[in-house]
């Protein structure tokens, strides 16, 4: 089997973690390769007792991975993709951190998680992405124009809301003022929409979510339509910049600059243990449920 691998040591005692996880595949004589920086992080580490000079790594991938563990939290997952892009490679999210949404592999679970998966007790969930590009701007975001959470316009280097005028399908639907405007995935819908007030959404489920962020339109609440949806917006403000996030990733254009955001022409492929399903997720990490009435 051949597995790539990349990480981040953003949380206590990841390298423990780390360390376990490659300690398990070269036990099963995996063809492991690591991302070049995260091995030399690895090397460095004061955590991990042993260098690993005998792994070979990677800049950039290729479609003749079986599958590629992703070590950290959500946000590296995130960061993962942009490895991936349209590969099809099923991802294994391994979480050392706190929430983990995305990742199916608990910390405290790694080597019986890991047997699942060379048992094939797994499943793989395919999640859709958002991919953007702007009208007038040449190549202004290279092939990494896609998120697999959500895409945020919101304002820059001012305290005063910004204008978002928002098309569906080239009808208008309003011009939000607001701190800026959330266009999320259903993998996204527990996370940046969710704390603005957005639904969460089943991750299979056709759809986009448009979450306004601290809107002045007292009227104006998120909105759910289908993902072959395009949606159209344009910021115009106070400052001459506006910013734009993909993900974890952020950039800087000019205002009234005209951007279509659309479905994602790939998905994403997610290992998910048999005993790990959305519901139990939501269970677990947001705590349905808990309330001592039930």
């Amino acid at each position: 089997m051949k597995v790539g691998i990349y990480g981040q040591f953003y949380h206590e005692n990841s390298g423990i973690y780390v360390q376990q996880l490659l300690d398990i595949l070269d036990q099963k004589d995996a063809e492991v390769i690591i991302e070049e920086y995260f091995l030399k992080l690895i090397n460095d580490n004061e955590q991990i007792n042993k260098t690993y000079s005998h792994f070979s790594t990677f800049e950039e991938l290729d479609d003749s991975y079986d599958l590629f563990f992703s070590i950290g939290g959500d946000g590296t997952i995130l960061q993962t993709i942009t490895y991936i892009r349209d590969l099809n490679i099923p991802i294994v999210g391994i979480n050392t951190g706190r929430l983990g949404f995305l990742a199916s592999v608990q910390k405290e679970q790694l080597a019986d998680s890991i047997q699942d998966i060379f048992n094939n007790n797994y499943s793989i969930t395919e999640r859709s992405l958002i991919s953007m590009r702007c009208e007038g701007e040449e190549d202004n975001l290279g092939e990494l124009n896609f998120a697999l959470n959500e895409i945020t316009v919101s304002r820059k280097n001012s305290t005063s809301m910004i204008s978002v005028e928002t098309h569906l399908n080239g009808e208008k639907l309003t011009n939000y003022w607001a701190d800026g405007l959330i266009i999320s995935t259903p993998t996204g819908s527990t996370g940046y929409s969710l704390s603005c007030g957005g639904p969460v959404i089943m991750p299979t489920t056709p759809s986009f979510i448009i979450t306004p962020i601290a809107p002045h339109n007292l009227n104006a609440r998120p909105l759910v339509v289908p993902d072959d949806t395009e949606i159209t917006i344009r910021v115009s403000g106070r400052e001459k910049e506006h910013l734009v996030s993909l993900d974890s990733r952020i950039a800087t254009l000019p205002v009234e600059t005209k951007i279509i955001l659309k479905k994602a022409s790939f998905k994403i492929k997610l290992v998910v243990l048999e005993k790990d399903t959305f519901l139990t997720t939501l269970r677990k990490k947001l705590l349905w449920g808990e309330d001592k009435r039930n």
